[in-house]
């Protein structure tokens, strides 16, 4: 039967390899050098080769050794990284998480789970950022990122929640002053409120089901940097808007807006809950991770279940 492999032997083989010192890698690790010293000769008994020479003012690595120490760093690494998991989902999270988000879905969306996020996990804190403009994560100081839009490709570590339709709306009251635009083309003889953050805020893209596609550049009297700034105008029926689904719904349910140009569509954007690339995540960020998806995922929202009962593209 074939043994298992010394993984402790490894592991104190790459932190000698890293520190160059039986000494202190002992330290180090706060063991004793003899442990150090009987480990590297068990291992290299075991492979049949030295792995480091040693005199008694130097210590280097032989080729063989040379070439085991990148693969026995990882296997340190990944076993300190396992245990450290493991311990942090042994006991209940807690701590700081700083979260970003788009300001309106911020107040409309995360706040309000915040009662039943700390009636879970009552040892969280929540240091929460709103702001529309695109935050350095990294730089920032971020645990998480809820980002709403068609994401470049980065290192950052993404997981996607759905996809979030984007309407043309607007008030009965505008339609029946101005009329209903059926073409996007229409667009050009009617009032038009921008919003800075659009993936192209000067050009509104319309593609029809039939595979016809229209770019129109929108004008009209207001741009804005936040899309709740938009819904009074809405309302009162002074312009058209393109809204993502989530902030339009609950007044397209009551009546307040409507849907221009059905049968037209926008490019989709998602839902995406973005952290930093470093592959460990502690147990705190992780709940809150999964608390924030399991309830976007499931929002009326999310597959256009409150503007129609068709099935949707799947979350």
């Amino acid at each position: 039967m074939r043994r298992l492999p010394d993984l402790e032997a490894w592991a104190l083989f790459a932190k000698v390899a890293e520190t160059r010192s039986f000494t202190r890698a002992a330290s180090e690790l706060g063991i004793s050098k003899p442990t150090v010293s009987k480990a590297i000769s068990r291992l290299e008994a075991r492979i049949g080769t030295a792995l480091l020479n040693r005199t008694s003012r130097r210590l280097s690595l032989t080729e063989a050794g040379r070439r085991a120490a990148r693969s026995a760093g990882r296997i340190l690494t990944e076993g300190e990284a396992l245990e450290t998991e493991a311990m942090d989902q042994a006991t209940a999270p807690s701590g700081l998480v700083r979260l970003t988000a788009p300001m309106s879905f911020g107040i409309a969306h995360v706040a309000p789970l915040l009662p039943e996020l700390f009636e879970t996990y009552p040892e969280l804190s929540v240091d929460l950022h709103l702001a529309d403009e695109v935050v350095d994560l990294v730089g920032g100081g971020f645990d998480i990122a809820i980002r709403i839009a068609a994401l470049p490709d980065s290192a950052l570590r993404t997981r996607r929640v759905c996809r979030v339709r984007r309407l043309l709306v607007g008030a009965p009251e505008y339609f029946e002053r101005q009329g209903r635009p059926e073409h996007p083309g229409d667009l050009a003889r009617h009032v038009c409120l921008g919003y800075a953050y659009l993936p192209s805020s000067s050009r509104w893209h319309f593609r029809h089901a039939t595979g016809e596609e229209v770019d129109v550049v929108p004008g009209g009297p207001l741009r804005v940097n936040n899309a709740d700034a938009l819904r009074p105008m809405l309302v009162a029926g002074r312009g058209l808007a393109v809204q993502p689904e989530f902030m339009a719904a609950e007044d397209i349910a009551a009546g307040r807006l409507e849907v221009a140009m059905a049968d037209w569509s926008m490019p989709p954007i998602a839902l995406n809950i973005v952290t930093p690339p470093s592959g460990l995540r502690p147990a705190r960020v992780t709940a809150v991770i999964d608390f924030l998806w399991h309830h976007f995922a499931n929002a009326p929202w999310s597959s256009g279940r409150m503007l129609d009962n068709s099935a949707d593209d799947p979350c």
